[in-house]
């Protein structure tokens, strides 16, 4: 094939949408496909329902370093609330399950279920919790304890998964008004799943954020369940980045930045099943892509910023910061991320510190560039500083 015509239809806007190249290129597109089979193409070691390898394009890939940089920055909890709290409404919402904020928050805050809605949403703290202890590695037994405490438990009768079962026993579909997707048959199961598990421990010199998407869209291809399999898949991306040392990982909501280009996170889906049809084999680069674009590169712009933390590692060094307000400014990251609160929300909410402490802290901290304050009407809101504030354009 002509290495111009190759190099202008890969710099489509298009290129990874085959139904629209072969339209816009009739008589190069056979010839483009098989340049990117024999010489483009990274293959993995998880493959099709058909036993061939999955691939996608390395080169078109690439994960902003923000976004490595803020995953990897440390944090004295496991997990943010404001940030799970997002995090359980988000996943839900994605499966069109709408859960009270106000029952998250109480669940959250270690109050018993009053209910099924809170049950099922203990099961998810549950599952969380789960995957952000890095002693609970990715194998089979653990995939199907996260599972089962998370959404098995809470399923009805018909979806469970029989008893010794780590898999459904039957036959899936994803629908719409037709068959979008079919699972893989129930017997190949056992087999791909270790492979799966294979793949996510495999030292291999995948980018972790591209292979944390990779494994995320491989669980919802399988289908190894009758219900949850996108809830599983979530906590899938994000166990293997907490088990990759990516302390962050539950200080950022991953699934609301999803649940906002909800769209695309299943064009995406569709859009590789598409391709498959004209190309014979299952490119993952949409929804890499997808990830890349709609996820990595928006969350950091969101987060709490690598210079906001350096500020405060510098202060503490100096003696600025008392132990008590260390506590403080720990329970405002995890707490309340980027929104805004109050004095008093704070002392309530944190429950450790009388007012006249509390009112000292959140001065301080705003002396010391850490928290903006901005004045409504009788009360100051407060809110954690982001790194444009402290650097120059």
């Amino acid at each position: 094939m002509d290495a111009v015509k190759f190099a202008e239809m890969l710099s489509d806007k298009h290129f990874v949408d085959f139904k629209r190249l072969k339209y816009k290129y009739p008589a190069d597109f056979s010839a483009f496909l098989e340049v990117l089979k024999q010489s483009y193409y990274t293959r993995l070691p998880i493959k099709d329902f058909a036993g061939s390898e999955l691939v996608y394009l390395s080169a078109c890939t690439g994960v902003n370093l923000d976004a490595v940089k803020l995953l990897y920055t440390p944090q004295n909890a496991a997990y943010g609330v404001k940030a799970l709290e997002e995090e359980i409404v988000a996943t839900s919402a994605i499966e069109s399950i709408d859960f009270s904020r106000d029952s998250v928050r109480r669940i959250l805050k270690g109050f018993a279920p009053q209910d099924a809605e809170e049950d099922r949403i203990l099961g998810l703290k549950r599952g969380f919790e789960f995957i952000s202890n890095r002693n609970n590695a990715i194998t089979e037994e653990n995939i199907y304890k996260l599972y089962q405490m998370s959404i098995g438990n809470f399923l009805d009768a018909e979806n469970r998964l029989q008893a010794g079962q780590l898999y459904r026993h039957d036959t899936v579909f994803v629908m719409s008004d037709k068959v979008e997707h079919n699972g893989i048959d129930h017997r190949k199961l056992s087999d791909y799943m270790q492979a799966f598990v294979a793949f996510a421990n495999a030292k291999d010199g995948i980018n972790d954020l591209l292979k944390a998407a990779m494994l995320h869209f491989y669980i919802a291809f399988l289908h190894p369940y009758f219900d949850g399999n996108g809830r599983m898949a979530r906590f899938m991306h994000m166990w293997f980045l907490i088990q990759k040392g990516y302390k962050t990982t539950l200080f950022v909501p991953f699934s609301s930045y999803i649940e906002k280009s909800r769209k695309g996170y299943y064009d995406a889906y569709t859009l590789v099943e598409e391709n498959f049809k004209l190309s014979g084999v299952i490119d993952i680069t949409p929804f890499l892509l997808y990830f890349i674009r709609n996820v990595y590169n928006k969350m950091t712009e969101d987060a709490v910023r690598p210079r906001t933390l350096e500020l405060y590692h510098d202060a503490l060094a100096t003696g600025k910061i008392t132990e008590k307000e260390a506590k403080l400014w720990q329970f405002v990251l995890s707490a309340y991320a980027g929104e805004p609160f109050t004095t008093k929300q704070l002392e309530k909410a944190f429950g450790d510190a009388a007012f006249a402490t509390v009112r000292s802290f959140v001065l301080k901290f705003t002396d010391l560039g850490l928290l903006n304050a901005q004045k409504m009407k009788n009360k100051v809101l407060y809110s954690v500083a982001r790194r444009r504030e402290f650097e120059p354009a």
